[in-house]
């Protein structure tokens, strides 16, 4: 296949013509692809399926990160051990495209590999790689660790997507109407522009940005003197880019950078959009943004028998399924901790990226009030956590690892490790509960709630990111109702949320589950069809066409 004067290899949709490139630092496309970290991941890779069922002229840009973000594996106690593995990927094509890009003022090869769109059903995927035999071994290691922990090299990592991605467009002849960045990683690629347009409106014209994070300090900044000692800014100088990106100190901030270089950027949900508007307020020059609500692909995570059971009101089909669906993922349970549970008993599911103000271990905060719930002899109850933390975050590692020790003192409590697609899909299935509890306003959407819907699962949650736009209490889910979380230390906020959390579950949920099995099936359902017609990635892909890109 030849590469150059690029086409997507599909009719296109008119409604769809424009031309796109989506760069992202991670896709999550299929489980054999272990090139993501989380949600940011998950969310990319539903987008691109649904760009594919809807014949999109859109291609995506990432990096094929030869170790992945790492292996969770486990020490000899079954705490967490990061392994790092290389991996191949006999299904991607090598385009022999290959070319040089500066970085530290030295030029450095990169090569392009291709995803073709049969292969996942996928919009047509490119993925940058500098492990050549051509680099010095320092420059191979950009693309070998997703988020690499070194300073240098993660800054090096956004170049080779932004500058690179940037390139590569260059090289395939794609000439994109619009560069759409997934998150500011890539936004090195409008200092490329800017060489190639020489005009500040003209770059302007030609990018979109989707903001994900809803805090000041988890915007990605970097020492602005590191970076243009890096060729971060493709040769300007740093009064430009201080005038440019309305930089005052000596932090590059690549979110404002990317609010300032684009025509307009969004949220990831209606709530996100208002705490992104009001956040951002206060810095001149910066785009109008927008929300547009995350989703996640149907077709992709659903369970179709469950539907179809759901929509054939079959309620005999429907609750031999789902016991089905708990059984076949608690075969995983037993193989990696031992312990066998039962497909008829409640089971509560927390998994999601270990982070800070995900809180993980937030039914465990008191201990006396755990023991209640975990030893109900009335209501029993099983619970699951997995997720991956980020390697070296020390106290999300910690987290996991108190977790492992105290799963040991109970028969209905497991760890797991390896929370990547396949295990994800299936704890969606084993779950009755799926429980989602940051501390509110600092989740900007989170999806995982959205596609363990899809498989079964009730959503019980604080109510941050998609959830208010979603859940209506004891019809579609359970949700902690707000406070004045504003006026609250987060002391405070943590002990209203534990207080309410647990009221909810003892007193609600519980007595629904094995008191009025026939009300809570009927929950079950409502999620399962809002979620469907609100949630769904191709609603999402159709919304930036109408409203980003247009």
């Amino acid at each position: 296949m030849n590469f150059r004067n690029f086409q997507v290899p599909y009719s296109i949709d008119d409604r769809y013509s424009k031309k796109v490139a989506y760069f992202s630092m991670e896709f999550a496309v299929h489980q054999p692809l272990k090139i993501y970290s989380g949600g940011l991941g998950f969310l990319a890779g539903s987008h691109m399926r649904s760009a594919f069922e809807l014949k999109q002229n859109l291609i995506g840009i990432g990096i094929l990160w030869k170790y992945g973000y790492y292996d969770q594996a486990r020490n000899q106690d079954q705490t967490l051990q990061v392994t790092w593995m290389e991996k191949i990927f006999s299904f991607l094509e090598d385009t022999d495209i290959k070319f040089q890009i500066l970085i530290h003022d030295h030029p450095v090869w990169v090569k392009a590999y291709y995803l073709r769109p049969e292969t996942f059903n996928t919009a047509p995927l490119f993925f940058l790689s500098t492990d050549l035999p051509e680099n010095d071994y320092v420059s191979q290691t950009i693309s070998h660790r997703l988020y690499d922990a070194n300073v240098a090299t993660k800054i090096a990592q956004f170049i080779l997507l932004g500058v690179g991605g940037a390139k590569l467009i260059d090289e395939l002849g794609y000439s994109p109407d619009l560069y759409h960045l997934n998150e500011a990683h890539g936004i090195s690629a409008a200092f490329h522009l800017l060489n190639k347009f020489k005009s500040v409106d003209m770059v302007r014209k030609h990018l979109v940005f989707t903001t994900h994070t809803p805090e000041e300090a988890g915007n990605e900044k970097h020492d602005i003197y590191l970076c243009h000692k890096m060729s971060y800014f493709c040769g300007l100088s740093i009064d430009e880019v201080r005038r440019l990106c309305g930089v005052t100190d000596d932090l590059f901030n690549h979110s404002l950078a990317a609010l300032r270089f684009a025509k307009l950027a969004n949220g990831v949900s209606e709530l996100h959009g208002h705490v992104s508007r009001e956040m951002w307020s206060k810095y001149e020059g910066i785009c109008p943004i927008i929300s547009i609500t995350n989703a996640q692909n149907y077709r992709y995570w659903a369970d179709k028998q469950l539907y179809r059971a759901k929509d054939e009101a079959n309620d005999w089909a429907f609750d031999d399924r789902k016991k089905y669906l708990k059984k076949r993922a608690f075969d995983i349970v037993a193989d990696q901790t031992g312990k066998l549970f039962d497909p008829n008993v409640l089971t509560i599911v927390w998994a999601r990226r270990f982070a800070g103000y995900k809180r993980a271990d937030f039914l465990t905060q008191e201990m006396d009030r755990f023991n209640k719930l975990i030893n109900n002899t009335k209501y029993p109850i099983q619970i699951i956590w997995a997720g991956k933390p980020y390697p070296l975050d020390y106290p999300s590692i910690s987290q996991f690892n108190n977790l492992v020790h105290l799963s040991k003192n109970y028969k209905n409590v497991a760890v797991l490790i390896g929370y990547e697609l396949g295990l994800s899909k299936r704890l969606k299935q084993a779950s009755d509960i799926w429980l989602n509890n940051p501390r509110v306003p600092r989740e900007a959407s989170g999806t995982s709630g959205m596609t363990a819907c899809m498989n079964g699962a009730v959503n019980v949650s604080t109510d941050d990111g998609w959830i208010p736009e979603f859940i209506n209490h004891g019809h579609n889910g359970f949700v902690v109702p707000k406070a004045d979380y504003k006026n609250m230390t987060v002391h405070e906020q943590d002990k209203y949320d534990f207080d309410k959390l647990y009221d909810i579950l003892e007193n609600q949920v519980l007595p629904l589950y094995y008191d009025s099995y026939d009300t809570w099936r009927q929950v079950v359902k409502n999620g399962m069809t809002d979620v469907r017609f609100q949630f769904e990635s191709n609603r999402m892909a159709d919304q930036y066409y109408e409203l980003l890109y247009k």
